[in-house]
């Protein structure tokens, strides 16, 4: 008996695409509004997602050809930086941690290779929703926050605010990494105010920058 060739699909749910780019459903479908990636509707009002489209967006941000990545988003050859739970964190709490707070596991590792190529000495934990997040930023007191606007659990919004007013963050320094341009950001104007900001479009560019500043800077304002 013949074996049947392997038919690759050419577009996918959004929910699909989300897995395949390792972000959170809402994040694909402000990507599809803004454009960034090339959709369309069925008769019966679905969704549908060109594949081809979520393979160019993840290689144009890893920077390689589709064939070079491998099956995890990242390109080949390449981990991400080793991560440090809140358990087994060696240094003291607040010195040399920085902790990511991002759903998408795709900015996970772009923030973690980021980190591991510009500051190899720093602790990082991550954390993929806003409670856990909330509940690793008292136990560590980390030094530097990076952290998303859309969460799951809690509104990162809301996380934000929750940090800034309690005395015992006083010491840490705030980076917000979002997909929203600021149109879309003017909703979360009181919880961004005076806080670096990132545009993930911008992440490779940007965040080793805004960082360096953070771990310089004394407590925040």
């Amino acid at each position: 008996m013949s074996k049947l060739p392997t038919v690759v699909s050419t577009d996918c749910r959004t929910l699909e695409a989300a897995r395949l780019l390792g972000m959170a459903v809402r994040s694909v479908q402000l990507m599809v509004d803004r454009g960034d990636l090339a959709a369309w509707k069925t008769p019966g009002g679905h969704r549908r997602i060109a594949r081809s489209s979520v393979d160019r967006w993840l290689a144009a941000r890893q920077g390689v050809a589709p064939a070079a990545q491998s099956a995890g988003g990242l390109p080949a050859g390449h981990t991400t930086a080793p991560m440090v739970s809140a358990r087994a964190a060696g240094p003291a709490a607040g010195s040399g941690q920085v902790l990511v707070i991002e759903d998408s596991k795709h900015y996970q590792n772009l923030v973690a290779l980021l980190l591991r190529a510009h500051f190899p000495n720093l602790a990082v934990t991550l954390a993929d929703e806003g409670v856990s997040g909330l509940a690793l930023a008292g136990q560590l007191q980390p030094q530097v926050l990076i952290v998303d606007i859309l969460l799951p659990g809690i509104d990162g919004a809301t996380l934000i605010l929750s940090l800034r007013s309690h005395p015992q963050f006083a010491a840490s320094r705030l980076i917000v990494i979002t997909s929203l341009d600021e149109a879309e950001r003017e909703a979360y104007r009181l919880a961004l105010e005076g806080v670096a900001v990132v545009h993930k479009s911008r992440l490779v560019t940007e965040l080793p920058a805004r960082l360096r500043e953070a771990l310089g800077a004394g407590p925040a304002a």
